[in-house]
């Protein structure tokens, strides 16, 4: 399968980053990279201006969140109908982010299962805090989060393994840990699902990752902001 490099870029950007798609088109051209699928998941304003401006790029666009529910009195929420009419492929759903916000593996899983009926591809997060691999509970909170958060009858789904103690801190799990984890987790979710890692992935580590045993490929956040950053990834895959 093809490797997924994905960008989330959080709270991050403006108009004027709607340029971004062709900036990185220019520094890494699609024909150079048919063996790679690039995702920028952008907040939601952003979502249609950058999806018109990856036309002819392959270039795929994202949410980073939807509503379980398709419409209804929710303000300040998204359905998936609403990220796939604006342009979106995918959505990243359960971040750990937003999981330490309060949303439980139930929540996920009806987003997930929201994110299938609307049409997205859902990018289902799952991964431990430092307390619980140090207690030795990492594969076990991971498999409870993926048999939670997986809906059984949503067949395209993508896992993201995001070790909480390395988002945004600098930190990188050892390749060891990252190996048995996606090992573990391919386990649980059979051959056909890409298996991301994230957590602090940048051009200097990318290529070891990826090159990974079931690394189908990587969330990133700070770098993705960098179009230089972010296609050097997407050459180490």
């Amino acid at each position: 399968m093809r490797k997924l490099i994905a960008g989330n870029w959080k709270m991050h950007g403006s108009q004027e980053w709607l340029d971004k798609v062709k900036s990185f088109e220019k520094l890494l051209p699609s024909r150079k990279r048919s063996h790679i699928e690039i995702l920028i998941c952008p907040p939601f304003p952003y979502i249609s201006g950058l999806a018109e401006n990856a036309k002819g790029t392959e270039i795929a666009i994202g949410g980073q969140n939807c509503h379980a529910n398709a419409t209804g009195a929710h303000t300040g929420e998204v359905s998936a109908e609403m990220l796939v009419d604006c342009g979106a492929q995918y959505v990243i759903v359960g971040h750990s982010e937003r999981r330490a916000g309060g949303e439980s593996d139930a929540d996920v899983k009806a987003k997930a299962a929201a994110a299938a009926r609307g049409g997205l591809v859902p990018i289902i997060c799952v991964g431990e805090t430092l307390s619980q691999r140090e207690a030795g509970d990492a594969q076990s909170v991971v498999s409870s989060q993926i048999a939670g958060s997986v809906p059984s009858d949503v067949d395209k789904y993508v896992v993201a393994y995001e070790p909480v103690w390395a988002i945004g801190t600098g930190k990188v799990a050892e390749i060891s840990d990252i190996e048995d984890m996606h090992n573990h987790i391919r386990k649980a979710v059979g051959k056909s699902v890409r298996i991301l890692y994230g957590g602090s992935v940048k051009p200097g580590n990318a290529k070891d990752i990826l090159k990974t045993e079931n690394v189908d490929g990587a969330l990133i956040g700070g770098a993705s902001l960098n179009m230089e950053d972010f296609s050097e990834i997407a050459k180490s895959a």
